[in-house]
């Protein structure tokens, strides 16, 4: 599936005041926000509807309402900074979460934590990380989703490296990428290269690594 990258003013404009050392936590919080809400309408425009009977003031007319069920599932713990204003746009859909990180010593991705149900899995789930790096714990977990049962992947990331594209969209078929930005490399410590440092410190106000790495 062809990769969709966000083309927008107001993206841009969001995403170099994240790129920014000097945007302080809570500006970080607020873009983040922008941007989500941003990318989510490329990566909800093709979900079902079915017609309804509604009445305005006037009279009885078409609406319409969403056919079927949807799953946020965020990366650990990054991803939980893009879950609220996708909530809030989708607040019938439901939050699954899925740990897992990179191990440093070995580069696989390890399971954590894992609250998927045994059935029922959703018709789409949207997998949220906001950083896109090797694409390791994203494939690792849209192959968990995979194997659960979801039909429709889609992953939201606000910045991503073009090894991390290449590697989820030959892992898993038929996955659909969205993001605001591909930045051209890797560093030698697997760093995503402008970047915006790591997604998760800058959202929580913690310190850490200067970069995400997943």
């Amino acid at each position: 599936m062809p990769l969709t990258i966000l083309d927008h003013p107001l993206a841009r404009r969001s995403l170099s005041r994240l790129r920014s050392v000097e945007t302080t936590p809570a500006e970080f919080r607020q873009n983040l926000r922008h941007l989500v809400t941003l990318l989510a309408g490329d990566a909800t425009r093709d979900l079902a509807t079915r017609e309804t009977g509604i009445d305005t003031p006037l009279c009885r007319t078409t609406g319409y309402v969403l056919h079927q069920t949807i799953a946020l599932v965020p990366i650990l713990r990054a991803g939980l900074g893009m879950v609220d204003p996708l909530l809030e746009l989708l607040p019938e859909a439901q939050v699954r979460h899925l740990g897992i990180y990179r191990d440093e010593d070995t580069a696989q991705p390890v399971e954590y934590y894992n609250k998927l149900p045994d059935r029922d899995p959703p018709e789409v789930a949207l997998v949220l990380d906001p950083m896109l790096a090797t694409g390791g714990s994203a494939s690792a977990t849209l192959a968990k989703l995979r194997e659960w049962g979801v039909p429709h992947l889609k992953l939201l990331s606000i910045i991503a490296a073009q090894p991390g594209v290449d590697r989820v969209q030959s892992e898993i078929p038929d996955l659909q990428v969205f993001v605001c930005a591909v930045d051209p490399e890797l560093n030698d410590r697997k760093f995503i290269v402008p970047g915006l440092g790591d997604a998760g410190d800058r959202i929580f106000h913690t310190s850490g690594p200067t970069d995400h790495v997943a």
